[in-house]
């Protein structure tokens, strides 16, 4: 008979925890249609300063969103409100037409399928690029399970999927200290590829790349919209037009416009408080 030697502490909180995930995916709500990510008429104030004031935003599945805007237009506060970090005073934000994700706490967000890229790599630099992968696997993150895990055939599958993808097989055994920095940015996505998101939040990619990975990062996102919803938030404009369908240009917290690049660089408004002369 196999024993389960973990604390009974530790098993009513696993027990716990999924009845609270389980609720929360059976959750109705927003009966808003087929997209994958909706805010509506969200506002967040720091000391009476609206960072976001009534924003209004979609996604839809499979989409890549540009997202842009000038300092203080309130793009990492919308990216911190989708995945938990700051809970706005007032709106909703839906993940799908079921998933209140302002009823989640962000570990749980990241479990029903939302993965965010911050602009500056976190790799750990003393692990190669496939263990970093391997560390990145979806599933039980619990320290027993992690410490008792094996590599599984569909593990290694996956790791090496994700290698292809990312343009990192040839890097599979080398320190992710001594990658590039473009490397090290294409790692941090692939270990966020690992744990199978539906939503990917990516913040300033191509930040500090040379021209040649610029273009790479492109193709690397353009290879998974489609499989994956993704929006950017970006300031390179060169890099936005490559890349976006569709932008949204937010200002003062709210979206200013949207529409194709060609679209938002010809608004007036959007010439005034950001692209200027």
């Amino acid at each position: 008979m196999k024993m389960d030697l973990r604390p009974a502490d530790a098993v009513s909180r696993r027990d716990a925890w999924r009845e609270k995930r389980e609720a929360a995916l059976q959750r109705q709500g927003s009966p808003l249609g087929g997209g994958v990510l909706y805010l509506q008429h969200v506002t967040v104030s720091f000391d009476g300063f609206k960072a976001l004031d009534d924003l209004t935003l979609h996604v839809d599945p499979g989409e890549l969103l540009c997202v842009i805007g000038p300092n203080g237009a309130g793009k990492t506060t919308m990216m911190d409100v989708i995945t938990g970090k700051t809970r706005p005073d007032e709106g909703t934000v839906w993940f799908g037409n079921q998933i209140n994700l302002l009823a989640l706490s962000e570990p749980e967000i990241v479990q029903v399928g939302i993965g965010r890229k911050f602009q500056k790599p976190t790799v750990f630099d003393f692990l190669t690029v496939f263990e970093n992968l391997e560390l990145a696997l979806a599933g039980d993150k619990s320290f027993w399970h992690t410490f008792a895990a094996r590599l599984t055939r569909a593990d290694r599958e996956r790791i090496d999927a994700v290698l292809e993808t990312t343009g990192l097989e040839a890097k599979r055994d080398a320190p992710a200290g001594a990658l590039a920095h473009g490397q090290k940015q294409w790692l941090e996505i692939g270990m966020l590829l690992m744990q199978e998101p539906k939503l990917l939040l990516v913040d300033e990619p191509v930040a500090g790349m040379t021209p040649q990975e610029t273009e790479r990062t492109g193709e690397l996102l353009l290879s998974l919209a489609g499989r994956h919803s993704v929006v950017v938030v970006e300031h390179d404009m060169e890099f936005v037009r490559s890349i976006a369908n569709r932008v949204a240009v937010l200002h003062e917290g709210r979206v200013l416009a949207e529409g194709s690049m060609d679209d938002v660089q010809e608004d007036p408004r959007v010439i005034e408080v950001y692209l200027g002369a």
